[in-house]
């Protein structure tokens, strides 16, 4: 299941209460997807790391109450409001703390706890081929899931991360090479492997290299070794020297009608998914009198980011050329 089809399933979920389950390699945006998801429903979200509890950390402690023993209700679970409850990291958790969610997953209460009405459940894991850490779940507890199982692709995965501000390097080198956003069959002993977490880190470790330094070194490259292992960041490290030889987007907005166009396909994606990042409603005009220049599928590329990342370009006189200009190509 893409994302995009996981989250449309996710909210068809919410309608009607219904637990969920999410499936997927580590890296691949669980937990991001449903912290996102709180987020565009503007309603509250608590992580629960089911792996970090103990069996009766759920139930809470015991107290006396005159004659009788009641249970105090353990401050991570809500108690009004709405929100999603999500336990990350279920099938990480021993099979006792599994059990535990029972009765929290299926009936929505722990004792004389009960979950308030705006709540919802929602899980993730990660399967045992990944691994990791990893206890069978339980049958009764599976049976009160419904179980989506996600894998990332390339147009869900730039779309987040043109809204997540991830920087164009790593977006234009994985359009170049979408093969690598994830790359599942690492070796058992491997420390670092390409998925979608790891070249979000990427993004960041750019963003710290670049905030010291004006140029590259070996250094950035055993930098990125640690996070993406040795072929990927070889592969990306070449591709970061490519684009120093390229045209700046200052440069291209300055002269739109001189600077030279790309003749490689990886340096014309780079200059686009760049372009991509900057436009906006003042500076649309040069941005399409360069972009008009290229072959269409850049233009296409280029705008259709700034479009996601800023919807006031749409109602520009540029973008409405562009669009007449290449309807056949956007259909």
């Amino acid at each position: 299941m893409t994302p995009s089809d996981l989250i449309e399933a996710l909210n068809c979920a919410l309608c009607e209460h219904i637990p969920v389950h999410i499936w997927g390699a580590p890296g691949v945006g669980k937990s991001d997807i449903v912290r996102d998801l709180a987020v565009a429903r503007n309603v509250n979200f608590i992580d629960l790391r089911a792996v970090l509890l103990d069996p009766v950390d759920l139930r809470g402690l015991p107290c006396i109450d005159g004659d009788t023993t009641r249970w105090l209700v353990p401050n991570f679970l809500p108690r009004e409001g709405k929100g999603i409850l999500f336990l990350d990291e279920l099938t990480s958790a021993p099979q006792m703390v599994q059990a535990a969610c029972y009765q929290l997953v299926l009936d929505r209460r722990l004792g004389d706890y009960v979950l308030p009405d705006g709540w919802d459940i929602m899980a993730a894991g990660n399967p045992p081929s990944e691994r990791g850490v990893h206890f069978a779940m339980p049958y009764p507890l599976r049976a009160r899931f419904q179980h989506l199982f996600l894998e990332p692709t390339m147009p869900d995965w730039c779309s987040w991360a043109i809204v997540h501000k991830i920087l164009a390097q790593v977006i234009a080198f994985l359009r170049f090479r979408p093969n690598l956003l994830l790359v599942p069959d690492h070796s058992a002993d491997a420390y670092a492997w390409p998925n979608p977490r790891a070249w979000a880190m990427t993004s960041r470790i750019l963003q710290g290299w670049f905030a010291r330094h004006t140029t590259l070194d070996d250094l950035l490259l055993h930098m990125l070794n640690g996070v993406l292992g040795d072929g990927a960041a070889a592969e990306f490290f070449s591709f970061l020297h490519l684009l120093h030889d390229l045209p700046s987007t200052d440069e291209i907005l300055l002269n739109p009608k001189t600077t030279k166009i790309p003749d490689d396909p990886s340096a014309s994606i780079a200059v686009a998914t760049a372009l991509g990042r900057v436009i906006n409603d003042r500076n649309i005009g040069q941005a399409g009198q360069y972009l008009f220049r290229m072959e269409p599928e850049y233009c296409v590329l280029a705008m259709r980011d700034a479009a996601l990342r800023d919807s006031a370009i749409t109602k520009t006189s540029t973008f409405i050329d562009f669009s007449v200009r290449f309807s056949g190509v956007v259909a």
